[in-house]
């Protein structure tokens, strides 16, 4: 039984997370890039070589967004021509099964309707 005289106080959600999540999974291609990355992908010219219909562009965008939520790391190389690598980092090793949580979710959510 609740104690009127108590309150309950107002649960705020995750905004930051949940502002990550909503980022990353509405980024047409952050989901290949994660996949690319998994596959041992990990230079820009190579994803954009392999992925149809993926920009030199919009790839950097989508990177650039991952490393400033600290999902991806940028890894340069002081050699000429220069080289840079991508890896995952240990929050975003974190943030995968909730991306795949998502993706099962909305597999079910696809057999309802």
């Amino acid at each position: 039984m609740i104690n009127k005289e108590k309150k309950i106080e107002r649960i705020i959600g995750p905004q930051q997370s949940a502002r990550m999540v909503e980022t990353i999974v509405g980024c047409k291609w952050s989901l290949t890039v994660y996949q690319l990355l998994a596959l041992g992908v990990n230079r820009p010219g190579e994803m954009v070589r392999v992925t149809d219909g993926l920009s030199t562009k919009v790839l950097n965008q989508c990177l650039k967004r991952n490393i400033e939520f600290g999902l991806l790391q940028k890894i340069s190389y002081p050699e000429i021509p220069p080289r840079v690598e991508y890896k995952v980092t240990e929050l975003g090793h974190k943030f995968l099964p909730i991306l795949d949580s998502l993706t099962q979710l909305q597999g079910e959510i696809d057999k309802l309707g």
